[in-house]
């Protein structure tokens, strides 16, 4: 099977987060035939995938993970989104760039890399799971990484397959990412009347005050690795959904995506003061979704830079932008995390796709990435 087809087969498989739906199956497979051994873990709702490769020397470790984020609607998609139907030499479906073409181009790499080097100085890993898009009370991979470490297992490089890339493949990687922090905010006022003001409190009205002063903040000025601290409102909900009637309550949902120079502390601290000085009466609770991560260490950025400058004849920019991703449960091992992979610019959107060129020089990287581990 080529890396095209594996790609395809992965497409095919409605593996919504956080389920895996039978990409495993396929998956172990194909690496149980290039002599890795393969381990399985289940935590809450997640499943991990950890195939193993060698017994010696320093770990490379691909991260990546098969579970896709839902299609939205398919009468907009030209082709059906879970088929992996190619149309004008481009791969279209849920997952082609997020990320299950990135899996089949490692497989694809390690397999051409191992049938010349079958016996490689260092140990491949690929850990896989099946919620990276999803909810982290269904489980990440937290808790396979704590047993790894529990075992004095230790990964010394992770590439995470992830779409990095803005222009043409390879263009640009990421060394570290921002942390998130999402606040759920009730504000709470006192139901009544709209023909009487007095004797009313409007939530709706009191959010616009702390609106203003949340979105017009300066939380930080991040760093030369950084962005500053950004602040986003995702969800507002409120109403009785009567025309006359002040409502009692407004939910609201939002999300800091801070710089190192900030912490989840200082951050909601600081949304504590601004309620209070309002004096609006209210209730939170805070999910943290991702610390930042940094990879400050130089021997992984040039083994990848020296792969790049074979391959596209030009080094990678760094720009450490963009979500949270499962290195941020890697690097805190003290593991170098890089991500690099396909075009982002349609991830998670309605046609989501690679183009054949860019799967194939997705494929070259990885495998001139495995050369230069040498």
């Amino acid at each position: 099977m080529s890396t095209l087809e594996l790609a395809q087969e992965l497409i095919s498989i409605k593996s919504i987060s956080p389920e895996d739906k039978g990409c495993f199956k396929i998956l172990d497979k194909k690496v149980t035939e290039l002599g890795f051994r393969v381990e399985y873990s289940s935590y809450l709702n997640v499943e991990n995938m950890l195939a193993k490769h060698g017994s010696e020397g320093k770990v490379f470790c691909f991260l990546g993970h098969t579970d896709v984020v839902p299609s939205g609607p398919i009468d907009q998609w030209d082709v059906d989104p879970f088929a992996g139907e190619i149309v004008d030499e481009k791969l279209i479906g849920r997952g082609a760039a997020d990320m299950k073409s990135s899996i089949a181009a490692f497989i694809g790499a390690a397999r051409r890399f191992l049938i010349d080097n079958p016996s490689p100085p260092f140990q491949i890993w690929v850990l896989l799971t099946s919620n990276e898009e999803g909810e982290l009370a269904d489980g990440k991979i937290d808790k396979l990484i704590a047993d790894l470490q529990s075992k004095n297992q230790f990964i010394d490089y992770c590439l995470v397959g992830e779409a990095s890339s803005k222009k043409s493949v390879g263009d640009v990687m990421r060394r570290g990412r921002r942390g998130s922090l999402t606040g759920y905010l009730t504000i709470h006022g006192k139901q009544g009347h709209v023909a009487y003001p007095n004797e009313v409190k409007n939530p709706i009205h009191a959010s616009g005050e702390f609106i203003k002063i949340m979105s017009e903040q300066e939380w930080d000025q991040g760093n030369v690795d950084f962005d500053p601290t950004s602040f986003q409102i995702s969800n507002i909900n409120s109403g009785t959904g009567a025309t006359n009637v002040v409502p009692g309550d407004l939910e609201m949902v939002f999300n800091f995506r801070f710089s190192p120079e900030n912490t989840s502390k200082n951050l909601k601290d600081s949304v504590a003061k601004i309620l209070n000085d309002l004096k609006i009466e209210h209730s939170i609770t805070w999910v943290q979704n991702a610390e930042p991560y940094y990879t400050k260490e130089e021997d992984f950025i040039n083994i990848i830079q020296a792969a790049l400058l074979k391959v596209n004849g030009e080094e990678a920019i760094i720009d450490n932008g963009g979500g949270t991703s499962d290195g941020r449960w890697i690097a805190p091992m003290g593991t170098q995390t890089i991500e690099l992979g396909p075009l982002n610019k349609t991830i998670h959107k309605i046609n989501e796709q690679i183009s054949l060129k860019d799967l194939k020089k997705l494929e070259e990287v990885y495998l001139a990435v495995l050369k230069e581990m040498l």
